[in-house]
């Protein structure tokens, strides 16, 4: 049985081996941005959508890729055009896919640069390891933010000297969207009801004269509408009866 004794290897021949293995490694990751940007652009155009539920479904279908792996190379392929320092260092070989795709967990156009470093620094555990750091990071931060804006909110409704009511608040991002589009609905509906009184009520010659109100009037008729509505609904109804005493509903739009 032959040793492999420190003056029998052949140390050029095993320098040669492993500058093949890097070069075609490089060539490996080059393909491979190649490849996500074919699938970026099958994505796109809906390839996938003969009865697949997905393009990550039809590459698993189609290339025999496990399902998790796929929906992380259409994920991929979606990132990169916003993040094109990535996409270049991978297309040349300087990062591997392994790198590219955690980075692009947690890359934006503005901290692109950095983590280009990061990846260009460390081997793949170092920046899955820094990756999961940043995301904590991240969460905690948005956490805090969240907690803030939470805090944040308000709502005053008083009356003015002249009667009427003003109304003025701050909203969370989700309870502002939330409220935006029930104002929206309540205008259509508002705008739909006008419409029909308007066309059936109003004579040819008295129509042009009339004028639509502006939109901060139809807002205000939205919000009253929103509260009749719920004034009106079955869980309203719930209600202690002693919280409805003095109140008084005018009609939307009247």
């Amino acid at each position: 049985m032959d040793d492999c004794t420190p003056d029998r290897v052949d140390y050029t021949a095993l320098e040669r081996l492993g500058d093949e293995i890097a070069e075609l490694s490089t060539h490996l990751e080059a393909a491979t941005a190649r490849l996500l940007e074919l699938i970026r652009d099958f994505d796109e155009r809906g390839g996938w959508n003969s009865g697949f539920s997905s393009c990550a479904a039809w590459l698993s279908w189609r290339v025999g890729l496990d399902l998790g792996a796929a929906r992380e190379r259409v994920r991929v392929a979606r990132a990169l055009p916003a993040l094109p320092r990535l996409a270049q260092a991978l297309a040349r070989g300087e990062l591997s896919y392994a790198k590219v795709r955690a980075l692009t967990c947690v890359a934006t156009p503005e901290t692109e640069e950095r983590l280009l470093a990061i990846g260009r620094a460390g081997t793949a555990w170092h920046v899955e390891r820094i990756v999961r750091g940043w995301r904590r990071v991240d969460r905690n931060v948005e956490l805090r933010e969240t907690a803030l804006r939470h805090s944040r909110r308000t709502l005053g409704v008083y009356q003015d000297e002249d009667g009427m009511v003003v109304v003025r608040g701050r909203l969370t991002p989700e309870a502002g969207a939330v409220l935006m589009q029930a104002l929206a609905a309540a205008q259509e509906t508002l705008y739909q009801r006008r419409h029909r009184t308007f066309v059936s009520d109003v004579s040819a010659e008295t129509r042009w004269e009339q004028q639509p109100p502006s939109f901060e009037q139809q807002q205000a008729e939205a919000l009253t509408l929103l509260a009749e509505t719920a004034l009106s609904s079955k869980a309203a109804r719930t209600f202690p009866r002693k919280r409805h005493s003095g109140w008084r509903v005018t009609r939307a739009g009247s």
